[in-house]
């Protein structure tokens, strides 16, 4: 009698773990978060919903996740894995590169439908915003704040500059347009923000 393997216990939950992340990001797009719960992805996903309930609290939790590992396979795909801000000592075009590659991923409809959705309950979702700002936002904030730092260092910023509130200059407007619809998120328009914010608008 051949004896047959014993179940890859680790095998199998990360499949059920990827088709959870799968259907959560799915249905929030289909359905908005409101209306996406706890039992739909389990159904979706084809799994317990005591499976969800034993590796996340809520279906927050379970959204968040998805979307960050979401946000690090398109950086991997991207070849931005482990994701930083390059330091080739020319802010300007370091900055440039990196809001490009923010264009692609918000450009991304993979990425689109599951962010809009969340960003807009963040809203009105105290919790779920606190959980964005600071799992998801802050980090990508701080790599900003890093590398100004290296450039006031290098003497390429003002010694008095504060770091945090500079790169509002160029970020906030980003998902002020992507957020409203205001305009189109193009190169173009992220390499103008980029020369407004290092060189103002008074004639050079």
């Amino acid at each position: 009698m051949v004896k047959k393997p014993a179940p890859d216990a680790a095998r199998r939950s990360e499949r059920s773990r990827r088709a959870i992340y799968d259907a959560a990001l799915a249905l929030v797009a289909e359905t908005g978060y409101p209306r996406t719960t706890i039992e739909a992805i389990a159904a979706r996903a084809g799994v317990g919903k005591q499976t969800i309930y034993r590796w996340w609290p809520s279906k927050a939790d379970v959204l968040l996740e998805a979307f960050l590992d979401l946000a690090e396979q398109a950086a991997r795909d991207a070849g931005q894995v482990p994701y930083e801000i390059p330091d080739t000592g020319d802010l300007a075009a370091d900055l440039k590169a990196v809001l490009r590659l923010t264009v692609d991923q918000m450009s991304d409809p993979r990425f689109t439908a599951p962010a809009r959705a969340l960003a807009a309950e963040g809203l009105v979702n105290e919790q779920l915003g606190r959980q964005l700002v600071a799992e998801l936002l802050e980090p990508q904030l701080q790599l900003y704040v890093h590398r100004l730092r290296a450039a006031q260092d290098a003497g390429a910023v003002r010694p008095d500059a504060d770091p945090r509130i500079a790169l509002e200059l160029f970020v906030s407007p980003i998902a002020q347009r992507w957020l409203q619809y205001t305009g189109p998120l193009t190169y173009e328009y992220t390499d103008t923000l980029v020369d407004y914010a290092l060189h103002g608008l008074a004639p050079r």
